[in-house]
């Protein structure tokens, strides 16, 4: 499930200046929505690429019909419907939901609105956010000292018919909303302009979208020297911590953890972008689940990163350095099944063991390393279920 941060900048937070300075913010920490008026659509443009929400200025006038007349207008990626209306309790609720003007307005087949903004004032606008959903692709709730079982009534009732995005003023809140009920908010509209809390919102949302891995020791059999073979450095766009890396193997079922080269030595600088991750054959994990040969890597793609404790997050390759390296071969045994894999015979190259982080170079029988281990298959990089004997 892929979460999103909104970040609320319409005229209610402030004169122009003030909206500047949050949706910069917003672009810098990485937002996936500015929700703003729909005059400063065409400002937001110019500010970054980010998806645009607009309030419509009138819900009964299409963007197109302003087109028509002449007027040079940026258009939004939605238009949302209920701020200075019914969403908003400006306008008050009709005793018969087929008289409101926000629900006609979403439901019109020129696509006039793609959203619903609904202040939650009580159980009859809990009920508007529920007719809304049917036909809005997000809707938008918030409220004064915002409680749980509104949010947590909500998710239960609306299921997946439309993205719901609760309304928060901090990255604690935005915490709580994505946890609610398990299954939590599909995302979260922040009104905040403390640069700070823009970005450890977008933290947030990064952390629960994170795959949590398993992993588990298993004793080395045999550290044997094989030969020369073609090595590939991965080297990140992103820093790496002490306790990342990547998790390669040359089977499937068992991914050996190897550390990025964060530890200085008195050989070579450190370089915490790049994992040494072994031979051209061998699999690294994806951020998907899914695994690549580490020869079919290129700038741009994808891999996954993850630490010592299973935290995993994705990165972006910038380049790949394929050279003619010694190398070992690495067996271990897992629940009485032996892996294996290639890794650089050097003294950078450093693996996880039980008695702490250990050269390649150190490794003995007897000693543990951490690994991914699990009992699949894979064709072109997905786990599928048939017999594959690899060896």
């Amino acid at each position: 499930m892929t979460r999103s941060v909104w970040l609320k900048a319409d005229d209610t937070v402030g004169d122009w200046e003030v909206r500047k300075q949050r949706i910069t913010t917003g672009l810098e920490a990485g937002v996936d929505w500015v929700l703003v008026d729909e005059s400063d659509v065409g400002r937001v443009r110019q500010l970054g690429d980010v998806k645009v929400a607009a309030f419509r200025d009138d819900a009964d006038v299409h963007v197109a019909d302003a087109e028509d007349e002449g007027e040079e207008t940026a258009e939004a990626d939605a238009y949302v419907v209920g701020k200075d209306g019914e969403g908003d309790g400006t306008v008050d609720l009709p005793s018969d939901f087929s008289g409101s003007a926000d629900l006609t307005t979403l439901r019109h087949s020129d696509d006039r609105a793609q959203g619903a903004y609904i202040h939650i004032r009580g159980k009859e606008y809990e009920t508007l956010a529920e007719q809304a959903a049917r036909d809005a692709d997000h809707t938008l709730v918030v409220g004064e000292d915002w409680q749980i079982i509104p949010l947590e009534n909500l998710i239960a009732r609306i299921g997946d018919q439309t993205e719901l995005v609760a309304g928060v003023t901090s990255a604690e809140e935005a915490r709580a909303a994505f946890e609610t009920l398990e299954h939590g908010a599909d995302g979260v509209l922040l009104d905040s302009d403390n640069p700070d809390e823009i970005r450890e919102t977008v933290k947030v949302r990064d952390a629960t979208e994170r795959e949590q891995l398993d992993l588990q020791w298993a004793e080395v059999v045999s550290v044997e020297r094989v030969g020369m073979a073609d090595r590939v450095c991965v080297d990140t766009g992103s820093l790496l911590e002490h306790d990342e890396g990547m998790l390669v193997g040359s089977m499937s079922r068992g991914l050996f953890f190897v550390h990025a080269e964060t530890a200085e030595s008195p050989y070579v600088a450190s370089r915490p972008f790049r994992v040494n991750a072994g031979a051209v054959h061998a699999y690294v994990r994806t951020p998907d689940g899914g695994t690549k040969y580490l020869s079919e890597l290129k700038s741009g793609d994808e891999v996954q990163v993850v630490d010592t404790e299973g935290r995993t997050r994705e990165v972006i390759v910038g380049r790949v350095k394929i050279e003619k390296r010694p190398m070992f071969r690495v067996e271990v045994d897992v629940e009485g099944d032996h892996v294996e894999t290639l890794l650089q015979n050097a003294e950078t190259i450093k693996v996880p063991t039980s008695e702490g982080r250990k050269a390649v170079t150190d490794l003995q029988a007897g000693d543990e390393l951490l690994l991914y281990y699990e009992q699949v298959a894979r064709h072109f990089g997905e786990a599928v279920e048939e017999s594959i004997i690899e060896k």
